[in-house]
């Protein structure tokens, strides 16, 4: 395997990121843990098109998405390509990852959708957007951390939480479709998103090379 090169290490207000060239490809680090890559991206694509395709036929023209996460910036450049979206805002905490895209290596995966009118990126932590904002969506796109059962930074927990679950409802609009990646399968969460008054609760597998698949759990906000 060939070893990974360090492009940019930074310190933030919640601990070490580093971005890390590996052969052709792009790695972030969080923590001294590996977080993700540019080497694959399709449980990122599936994360938005597995949310468009429930929501309701005649919402899905115009629809606005709120993207937890710029990451590798997959998901972003994957909603950018569809011109059904209306508005693709995306909330990213780590200045040191906005940089790494407006100006650094990852702008070969998001240049484009970067500069779509359509794009906004908020630098704020997720959770607290949630708790501040007025605004609403029809999509809620989550790649936070690893997942709801295992994350490497503690405050990303409460997003997982029945609290922040609840913030996740206020904020879609009737019939809004939450979608939330992990890095596994977790009836657990299915069952937190029933609890916290989600229903059509189902999940979707991305089968990987080695281990667990990744997953994409799917709930509807009741209208």
């Amino acid at each position: 395997m060939t070893s990974p090169v360090t492009l940019d290490r930074r310190d933030g207000p919640y601990g070490e990121v580093v971005l890390r060239r590996r052969g052709e490809h792009y790695e972030i680090i969080a923590n001294g843990t590996f977080l993700m890559d540019t080497s694959d991206g399709r449980s990122e694509r599936l994360l938005v098109d597995a949310a468009l395709a429930a929501l309701p036929e005649e919402s899905r023209t115009g629809a606005s998405v709120l993207v937890g996460g710029l990451g590798v910036g997959f998901s972003l450049a994957h909603a950018a390509a569809d011109p059904r979206w209306g508005r693709i805002a995306v909330a990213e905490r780590e200045e040191a990852i906005i940089d790494w895209h407006r100006r650094g290596p990852l702008a070969a995966v998001s240049g484009a959708a970067l500069a779509d009118p359509r794009t906004v990126i908020l630098h704020t932590d997720l959770v607290t957007h949630l708790r501040t904002t007025a605004d609403t969506y029809d999509a809620l796109c989550l790649d936070i951390d690893n997942g709801p059962d295992w994350t490497v930074t503690q405050d990303n927990e409460s997003l997982y939480s029945a609290e922040g679950l609840a913030l996740c409802a206020a904020r879609l609009n009737p019939g809004g479709i939450l979608a939330v990646w992990s890095a596994r399968p977790s009836a657990d969460f299915e069952g937190s998103l029933r609890n916290a008054g989600f229903s059509g609760v189902r999940t979707e597998e991305i089968p990987v090379a080695r281990g667990v698949p990744d997953a994409v759990h799917l709930a509807v906000r009741p209208g």
